[in-house]
Formats: structure tokens, sequence, C-alpha cells
């Protein structure tokens, strides 16, 4: 009982202290809005005093970054799911189009990762299956950042792209498909419970990188979650004792979505609406050839620079998203 206690306490401290840490990163948000209002309003007189475009360049600059904390301080009072502030886990998987498709989950793959680091948020590596001549068939990792999963779960869906192949000799145009699945990490739902008997796990071997450790000892490990048939696998820690907790993390994000998921058909029902949740559901395209732009089908917000997207600029197809969501409630 007393060890029961002991745990008890030290869950509801943890809770406590992740509170306190985003109550923190609130106050430290409002304080940097001011820091930069204050910038734009010296620069502005300093320009006007000394007769110098140079200070009202600096305004510019300043007020430009002021709008985007007061848009990303806005997005977050609109982001009501419960998991908004968790971390999140993405797993990008490859559809139809073969190695094509592999190529097109690395890229998407290189594409979230850079957005993480315009962030300044982290992420790790969970798990990761390789193409069979390039790119990737799967990857799983987890984003680590303030409202992390708040900001990407409007990536959730099948991206499309179209080019002209570099795998194909004759360079005839392809179309390829990749899923994305947002998850929250759940750190502290009492709803969310996972009972042992009710678990499949299995041990194998690590495949590609990780070291001889990795290669000689079956340490990934991968979960059936039976009632639901729920399956998850995580191979890139070095112990399996550290990928069973992060597969179990996994699977606690899915059994999270999947309760969502109810509860919104049960919504729908209710309204007499029709709500499809499907795999296939595609949000996205984008276009490298004959012509370059990249089209969101939920918003029809379009941009002209693909590249510009390739290397993380996504923000404003999650903004254009989110604020329609906040339109419909």
């Amino acid at each position: 009982m007393e060890s029961t206690s002991f745990w008890q306490e030290q869950d509801e401290a943890q809770k406590v202290v992740r509170q306190a840490a985003r109550i923190k990163g609130k106050i430290a948000g409002f304080k940097k809005l001011e820091e930069l209002y204050q910038d734009v309003e010296a620069m502005i007189e300093l320009g006007e005093a000394e007769d110098d475009a140079s200070f009202l360049r600096e305004a510019e600059q300043s007020l430009a970054r002021l709008e985007a904390e007061l848009k990303s301080i806005q997005l977050k009072t609109l982001l009501s799911d419960e998991y908004a502030p968790n971390n999140a886990i993405l797993s990008l998987h490859a559809g139809a189009g073969g190695t094509e498709a592999q190529d097109w989950v690395e890229m998407l793959f290189r594409m979230y990762t850079r957005w993480v680091g315009r962030r300044e948020f982290g992420w790790q590596l969970m798990d990761s299956l390789p193409g069979d001549e390039a790119g990737l068939k799967s990857v799983t990792f987890e984003v680590q950042g303030e409202y992390a999963y708040g900001f990407l779960r409007p990536e959730k869906g099948v991206h499309r792209l179209v080019r002209i192949s570099p795998f194909d000799s004759s360079s005839r145009r392809h179309t390829s498909f990749a899923s994305v699945e947002v998850l929250p990490v759940i750190e502290d739902d009492d709803e969310i419970t996972i009972n042992p008997d009710e678990l499949r796990i299995d041990t194998f071997r690590a495949s590609g990188a990780g070291g001889q450790h990795v290669n000689k000892t079956d340490s990934a490990v991968r979960i059936t979650h039976l009632p639901t048939n729920i399956v998850v696998a995580c191979q890139s820690e070095r112990s399996q004792h550290a990928n069973r907790l992060s597969a179990l993390r996994i699977l606690k994000g899915k059994l999270a979505e999947r309760r969502e998921a109810e509860r919104q058909k049960e919504l729908a029902d209710l309204r007499g609406e029709h709500q499809d949740i499907a795999w296939g559901s595609q949000i996205r395209s984008y276009v490298f050839q004959p012509y370059s732009m990249v089209k969101d089908h939920r918003t029809n917000l379009e941009v002209g620079n693909v590249q510009g997207v390739m290397d993380g600029d996504i923000d404003e197809f999650i903004y254009a998203y989110l604020y329609q969501q906040a339109e419909r409630k």
C-alpha cells in the first residue's frame, strides 16, 4: 500500500510540474510580446528623432516578429483539444507508388524535421523501415515541444506527390501517396488504461542502423493490443525495455485517437452529419511538374513555393486549417 501511495504521489507531483511549466511558458510568451512591442515603439521613435530610415526598417522587422508571435499565441487559444499542449508522435507510411512512394515518405520526414527545427522543438526517432531501393517504407518519431500535437494534428491524412520520377528512366510523371498519422503523447490520462493481459508482446532483431549491439540481440519490440487489434512497434532504442516503453506510448496515443474518433462519430450521428474518418482521406497535393504548387484540399489554400514547403515552411497550411475549424465551432 505504501509503495502504491508513493507512486501515486509521484504521478501527482509530475502533473503539477507539467502544469506549472505550461503556465510559465504562457507568461514567457506574453513577456516576449511586450518586449517586441517596446522594440517597435523605440525604433519608430528613434527613426523619427534621427530622421534615419534604417531604424524604421528594423521596426518593420520587429513588427513582423511581433505579428508572428501574436498569431502563435492566438492559435494556442483555439487549440481546445485536451491533448493539444502535449508532445506528438508522427508515423509516416508509404502508399501506392512503390519506390517513388517510399522516397516521398523520406521527403516528408525531412519536411517535418525541418519544421521542428524552425520551431526550435526537439525530435526523437522511434521506429523506421528502409525502402527496398530508396527512401523509407515507414518512419515513426516523437516531436517534443509545447503544443506540438495541437499544431501537427492538422497534418493527419494522405499526402499526394506529383512529379517526374528520378527513378523512371523514361522521365515520366508519377503520382505517389503517403499517409501521415499524428498521435498525442499521453502522460497522465486516467481514461486511457492498458491491461497487460490484453497485450501480445513479440521481440525481434532490429533492422537498419543502430550499431552492433542492436544487430546481435532481439531488442526490437512489437505489441499487439488484442481487443482492438492495434499493432505498434519500436526498434530505435538500444534495450528491449526502452523499446517496450516507447511502443506502449505509441499504443496509448492510438487508443486516445480511437476514443476521440468514436466521440466525433457519436456527435456526427446526433447531428445527422456524415464525417469520413477513413485512412484514404486526401488532404494535400504537392505538384512539382508540370507546374509548382502545393494545395490543401480542405481549406483550398495554394502555395507556389514548393521548395519552401519541403524545407518545412508549412505553418500557413496549419494556421489556415485551425482557423477554419475554429469558425465551424
